[in-house]
Parts: structure tokens; C-alpha cells; sequence
């Protein structure tokens, strides 16, 4: 399975395992993903997008994240891109003024 940018449960999943990536040392817990999302993390798996993968229940912080994640640098950089648009996405959304638009009105 590959990465596709238009479907917005594969927008979601990449961002969400960035994040995980780069805050938690790679540390997921499933608990925080649908059937769905599990289905695509080992496609991706599969295809060599990312690395996914169990922890082992013998670790002593096991209850932090029962899987582990590893993005390629492709996925990296997908993720990169999404995270751009949506900073875009939700800034045309945002429901306040700035200042300098306030002032400017």
C-alpha cells in the first residue's frame, strides 16, 4: 500500500506517526488508532514506507506504546508536506482577527 495525499485517513495517520516519531522516540500506542489505521500502518509496513511493528510486552514502559514507528524518508517528507498544508488549512479557517487585522479594518 502506498502513501496516497487524498485520502484523508492517510493524511491523518502520516501526521499522527510523525508526530509519535519524533516526540516519543518512535513509541505508539494503538490505543489512539482505529482498525483502519492499523490496516495502513502495515501496508505501509509492507511497502517499505515506514517501519511498523510491535514492542515487546516485556518492556518495563509497555503501557507508553505497544508498537513502535520508523519513518523512511519518504514518508518524512510526506509527512513535511502535509504538516505545511495543513497549517495553511486551518490558518484560512482560524475564527480571530490578529491585531494588525483589527487594526486594518
Amino acid at each position: 500500500m502506498d502513501y496516497d495525499v487524498a485520502q484523508r485517513d492517510h493524511r491523518s495517520l502520516i501526521l499522527f506517526l510523525e508526530t509519535r516519531a519524533v516526540d516519543y522516540s518512535g513509541r505508539v500506542h494503538t490505543k489512539h488508532m482505529n482498525e483502519t489505521d492499523m490496516e495502513i500502518a502495515r501496508g505501509w509496513d509492507e511497502s517499505g514506507f515506514l517501519e511498523f511493528g510491535r514492542i515487546e510486552a516485556s518492556d518495563p514502559f509497555f503501557h507508553l506504546g505497544n508498537h513502535w514507528v520508523r519513518l523512511s524518508t519518504r514518508a518524512t517528507e510526506e509527512a513535511h508536506k502535509e504538516r505545511r498544508a495543513k497549517i495553511e488549512r486551518t490558518w484560512e479557517k482560524r475564527t480571530y482577527k490578529t491585531t494588525a487585522e483589527k487594526r486594518a479594518a
